[in-house]
């Protein structure tokens, strides 16, 4: 015990006048402590200037080397499935050329309707309405809506409506409506939907109207306000 008292009065007594002289004539003590302040100095303002943005570069450069990984990884597995996947898109690519068969042209619509009277005519029922509507263009194919209104018996009409679902090109029968006549006859009341794909020049004019569409939609830019007045 005696020896710490001694040590610490030792270290005391040399913190023991050290205003007015120079760093440099420090006892041992007061120059390392002296010293690890300023080292903990420079540390503490390399960090704030330096090595924190450093820090945070590294931080976004691992961050960027894992998304890097994981695109690999994904480009990995598709190089790997590469053969599967073009034998997918041929299948398609048939899939696709097969519903664009079952789509008439703008040539063929005349017969397609005469198809959909046929079926009816073909199954005896008397035709009070058949009226095709304003065709609706899309993006990619033309929508025709065709008012129908027909009369016969109970099997009839549904041989029909089976027929229509079974012509060789895509016909739907929306909004349906059957009613008992006076006769005991039903009265069948839909809106038949048929489809044609677009020609190269329609498809062109959709575009075009797309085009303008977007351009109208944009923002305009701000006009600057002219600088300087009138002479």
């Amino acid at each position: 015990m005696a020896d710490l008292k001694n040590i610490g009065d030792s270290l005391a007594a040399q913190f023991r006048g050290l205003n007015g002289r120079h760093p440099g004539l420090w006892p041992i003590a007061p120059r390392l402590l002296c010293a690890a302040g300023v080292f903990v100095g420079v540390v503490a303002l390399g960090w704030v200037a330096y090595w924190d943005g450093q820090m945070e570069e590294l931080s976004r450069g691992e961050q960027e080397e894992l998304k890097l990984k994981e695109e690999y990884k994904t480009k990995f597995q598709q190089a790997i499935n590469l053969e599967a996947l073009r034998k997918q898109k041929e299948q398609v690519a048939e899939f696709v050329a097969t519903l664009e068969k079952q789509l008439p042209s703008k040539a063929e619509m005349d017969a397609l309707l005469s198809d959909i009277n046929q079926a009816g005519l073909g199954r005896g029922l008397q035709f009070e309405l058949f009226k095709p509507g304003q065709v609706e263009v899309k993006d990619y194919y033309a929508e025709l809506p065709i008012s129908i209104k027909v009369s016969g018996n109970y099997h009839d009409i549904g041989a029909f409506t089976s027929d229509v679902a079974n012509l060789p090109r895509i016909v739907t029968l929306n909004n349906l409506s059957v009613i008992t006549g006076k006769d005991g006859t039903l009265n069948l009341d839909a809106t038949a939907k048929t489809f044609r794909y677009l020609d190269r020049d329609e498809v062109e004019e959709q575009r075009k109207i797309a085009a303008a569409k977007k351009a109208k939609d944009a923002p305009k830019p701000a006009l600057k306000a002219e600088k300087g007045g009138h002479k």
